[in-house]
């Protein structure tokens, strides 16, 4: 069993990505063999790329406010939304605040095949 703070794990920048950062807090490491947690942070004025990859993912929004763009568009994002992203939509999520948008997302421990971005 793994217990600890969040901020006890390293936040990591996203390669080619400025204004994300993420700690990923659960993984293949700590012995989970399916899933990832991760907890991204997204300074304002900036967003995740738009893109799309195979497999689904699940938000859960902690702080800030925010949207998630799909291909019909933008959805607000509060504190304690939620977000279901199947696998294949092109999606994005941007800080639309003031303040840090923080939010936790789970994919599969082998996400990273066939990712696509523009």
């Amino acid at each position: 069993m793994k217990i600890e703070h969040y901020t006890d794990t390293p936040l990591e920048t996203v390669e080619g990505v400025p204004g994300v950062t993420v700690r990923w807090v659960i993984g293949e490491k700590h012995g989970a063999p399916h899933f990832a947690l991760r907890v991204f942070d997204v300074a304002p004025g900036y967003n995740t790329p738009y893109h799309t990859h195979w497999n689904e993912h699940e938000v859960f929004v902690l702080a800030g406010r925010g949207a998630v763009r799909s291909e019909s568009g933008e959805t607000p994002l509060e504190p304690g939304s939620t977000v279901f992203v199947p696998g294949n939509e092109l999606h994005q999520f941007i800080n639309k605040g003031d303040d840090l948008f923080r939010f936790i997302c789970v994919v599969p421990n082998n996400w990273l095949q066939g990712v696509e971005r523009d």
